[in-house]
């Protein structure tokens, strides 16, 4: 592996692995799906892709990724979750099944579609911390949001507090923990690569 062009990996069981690995390409790396162990062992960093979390932590496991991917976060292997992905690196998940695996990355809790169903999509501009430019176009789809975090957690955007937010209004949808950085929404639909960027940045630095 050659830190001049770092190789990140998309987790490629399920879920939205296309359009991450296109972003990723825009930002000069070597991108590359992830269903092996032997695969992991040779990425700089890793992306955990939207989709279903429950179906994508079975996945890892029947794959035999779950513990290599553990061993790999543990030694400090960056790693960036976007939705669903999010939800895996948490610590602890609300209203998910009692045997689904968590990975424990970011000291965080996670409420699981918290903002609804599909029909309950939405988008919405966000402040994020470390992103030039304008504000963030966020779309979100059955997405999670961060109940709390604990000390060495960086909050990075929240739901704008405004009445038309409701029960959402300042809840936190991105945060970052040492190499480790997370989102509720979904940046590789936007076709706004700053979050990728940032997330590139990280494992160059790492």
């Amino acid at each position: 592996m050659s830190a001049a062009q770092p190789v990140i990996g998309v987790l490629a069981l399920q879920g939205d692995v296309r359009e991450h690995l296109v972003a990723l390409a825009e930002c000069d790396v070597l991108a590359r799906p992830v269903r092996r162990p032997e695969e992991l062992a040779e990425v700089h960093g890793l992306v955990l892709p939207g989709g279903e979390s429950t179906t994508m932590s079975r996945l890892l496991e029947t794959f035999e990724l779950l513990e290599p991917l553990r061993e790999r976060l543990r030694a400090g292997m960056s790693a960036y979750g976007s939705c669903a992905g999010m939800i895996l690196l948490a610590t602890k998940a609300l209203d998910a099944r009692p045997d689904q695996h968590q990975l424990g990355a970011i000291d965080m809790v996670v409420r699981r579609n918290a903002f609804g169903r599909q029909v309950d999509s939405f988008e919405a501009d966000l402040d994020f911390t470390g992103l030039p430019g304008a504000p963030l176009h966020a779309v979100f789809i059955r997405a999670p949001w961060v109940e709390s975090v604990g000390a060495g957690v960086e909050v990075l955007a929240t739901i704008p507090d405004r009445p038309e937010a409701g029960a959402a209004a300042g809840r936190i949808v991105a945060v970052r923990q040492g190499q480790a950085l997370a989102t509720s929404f979904h940046p590789e639909l936007t076709g706004d690569g700053r979050v990728h960027r940032l997330f590139v940045e990280i494992v160059r630095a790492s």
